[in-house]
């Protein structure tokens, strides 16, 4: 399993690197046409909007997986261990039940919804539910990390 985690990882870390240098050029690009060109690019903004949301959410979903995410645990270290165990097993059912009916189950209806009205984005003219799922393959992502996480 530990092979599968650390091939998902190289992957997404690609993958987000490949979105940052996406989000670098189009705003090198909205630059360049605002102050070199006569006329302003139309669709960069959008693209730095939707590229930033993906960039946001699987980067969240990819620290979630490395354990680097922000922990306030002052109080919890202060405990005993069958206390410190409980709640950690509430955290990880806490954060199970998110991804699964947040953002998987609310994420897939959200991308359900935006296909069915036909959702296209102003400019880019692409679907909408195309920038909405994110949400249910980062909620995967969590249950898949979190599943599969090593016992500390």
């Amino acid at each position: 399993m530990k092979q599968i985690r650390i091939k998902v990882n190289k992957i997404i870390e690609r993958f987000l690197v490949l979105i940052l240098v996406g989000m670098v050029l189009n705003v090198i690009w909205q630059v360049f046409t605002r102050f070199f060109t006569s006329s302003p690019s139309a669709f960069t903004n959008e693209l730095a909007r939707y590229l930033m949301i993906w960039l946001g959410v699987l980067g969240a979903a990819y620290i979630s997986g490395k354990q680097e995410h922000v922990a306030i645990d002052f109080f919890v270290k202060k405990l005993n261990n069958s206390l410190r165990r409980f709640i950690d097993r509430f955290v990880l059912l806490s954060i199970l039940s998110f991804a699964f009916f947040v953002m998987i189950i609310g994420g897939i209806n959200l991308v359900y919804i935006t296909l069915k009205l036909e959702q296209y984005s102003p400019s880019l003219q692409i679907p909408l539910a195309l920038v909405y799922s994110i949400i249910p393959i980062s909620g995967l992502l969590i249950i898949f990390y979190k599943v599969t996480q090593e016992k500390s």
